[in-house]
């Protein structure tokens, strides 16, 4: 592996690039939700929507345990809860940036959401081992300071069986690829600093940090062998909109 997790400007170590990743999105947290739909052309929500419905088979099993880790502001956690029964065990949406959690937390208080959120480290996770039936993270695994110890430490929560989606921006390869790099890397960041604000560095503002951590990102097939290497069977990938996008999962292996 050439990359052991994410690398914000200016960070020297893993203690230095979570720092990082904190403070840069609780700053944009009052403006996430509106640039992730407008810079995505509100593709996203389809991206939560087709991932979650991967899991709509332990999503519907009352007592399942769930997590959304690097929750956000908890739009992935809405589209889980859309397969949950009624009176079913909460979900619990955790994120260590807290202005990111309290926007979730308002989110889930207005709709009466079945979800309860957690500030936490998703490299420490303060919950049992093997207590978990899915674990799922929507575009937060990149921003992570070692993807090893992330999997790793989702790997200890889950329960034999138990599934690991995680959704995240991948390169597509041919032309769609070569047009997409020219939004992603010069159309996007302008219009992220537009919405941000003046305040947002031209050189190091948080939609210059994204096309850069996805280039940085372990493609497919080196992800797969990440995920395997971490105790994970079955482990696959499915793109979504030409590979602009992609679900990762795998399974913690069942006791034989």
């Amino acid at each position: 592996m050439t990359t052991t997790g994410a690398k914000p400007p200016g960070a020297e170590d893993e203690a230095g690039a979570a720092l990082a990743v904190r403070q840069m999105f609780d700053a944009i947290a009052p403006r996430y939700d509106l640039l992730n739909h407008v810079l995505s052309a509100n593709v996203d929500r389809l991206w939560w929507r087709r991932a979650a419905r991967r899991f709509r088979t332990v999503l519907a099993e009352p007592e399942s345990a769930v997590l959304d880790i690097c929750c956000g502001t908890g739009d992935m956690t809405m589209a889980l809860l859309k397969y949950r029964p009624q009176g079913a065990r909460p979900i619990l949406a955790a994120d260590f940036a807290r202005e990111m959690l309290s926007r979730a937390a308002r989110k889930f208080d207005a709709r009466k959401a079945g979800a309860m959120v957690l500030e936490a480290d998703a490299l420490h996770l303060p919950l049992p081992s093997a207590s978990l039936d899915l674990v799922v993270s929507a575009f937060g695994f990149r921003n992570l300071a070692n993807y090893e110890a992330g999997l790793r430490e989702f790997h200890r929560v889950l329960k034999p069986g138990g599934q690991l989606g995680i959704l995240d921006f991948s390169e597509p390869g041919g032309l769609v690829g070569k047009a997409y790099a020219v939004y992603f890397r010069r159309v996007l960041p302008a219009i992220g600093r537009l919405v941000c604000g003046p305040g947002t560095s031209r050189t190091d503002g948080p939609y210059n940090y994204l096309p850069a951590s996805v280039g940085a990102f372990p493609p497919p097939p080196e992800m797969l062998t990440l995920m395997e290497a971490s105790g994970y069977v079955e482990c696959a990938w499915q793109p979504y909109t030409f590979g602009i996008a992609g679900l990762y999962t795998g399974k913690r292996a069942p006791v034989v």
